[in-house]
């Protein structure tokens, strides 16, 4: 049996203003057997124009960068209204709930923390070109808290619009509630399919239900709408 042909390399463009975190983050990325950086930006502007022109697979973003900041080029490749939007992990050194609301409403499928380390960066990639995504488990739970929780106020961001139970094309299983509600408590796939003894093939196929179900564009809108509608208690 002939086997299968290695699938091509994830292709990377790393944006950051300072020139010492691109190359380190290349160093680390192309080090790696299935991911290669095919492009370098030291500002938002040309973040947006390289992007369009080479479509990476992933588009990592520094949100504090000169001539257009992360945020807004993440609105210009990932938002709402781009007819074929990139996937974007936002990597910033600032932990704070403006920034991380602005990058998922934004389009962002990830956002980590320059600090997190090079193995979690290596595994926002992977997630993110596979149509997953990673946001910090303790960004996540606290970002998602916020959105329903007695700190939210008129002066926060304001959190993605809810999807209501009415407005379900079809309703969830009891199954696709068990594996949206250890997402939205920050689990991964695979946490998810040991928790619920299941395959992860199997987790990945409710996720992708629950995503057309809920017209959710990615996991972070599938926790969202979890903790918006009740079903992300831990104790639940």
């Amino acid at each position: 049996m002939t086997p299968a042909p290695p699938s091509p390399p994830i292709r990377v463009l790393i944006a950051d203003d300072q020139d010492m975190v691109r190359t380190g983050f290349r160093f680390f990325l192309d080090a790696q057997p299935d991911i290669t950086v095919v492009a370098e930006a030291a500002d938002g502007e040309e973040a947006v124009a390289l992007a369009r022109r080479e479509r990476p697979d992933v588009c990592l973003l520094d949100i504090r960068m000169p001539k257009l900041d992360g945020l807004e080029a993440t609105r210009l490749l990932a938002g709402p209204g781009v007819t074929d939007p990139m996937r974007v992990v936002v990597v910033t050194t600032f932990d704070l709930d403006e920034y991380v609301y602005g990058a998922l409403r934004g389009g962002a499928c990830g956002f980590l923390l320059k600090d997190s380390g090079p193995a979690l960066l290596a595994e926002a990639v992977r997630a993110a070109a596979a149509g997953d995504s990673l946001v910090s488990p303790s960004i996540t739970v606290r970002l998602l808290q916020h959105i329903t929780g007695p700190q939210a106020t008129a002066s926060r961001p304001a959190a993605p619009p809810p999807v209501s139970a009415a407005t379900l094309r079809e309703p969830l299983t009891d199954r696709e509630l068990d594996v949206v509600r250890l997402a939205a408590l920050g689990h991964t796939n695979a946490e998810i399919a040991s928790a619920l003894f299941v395959s992860l093939s199997t987790v990945k196929t409710h996720l992708s239900s629950v995503q057309a179900k809920l017209a959710a564009r990615n996991r972070v809108e599938i926790a969202a709408w979890a903790w918006q509608n009740g079903h992300a208690r831990p104790e639940a």
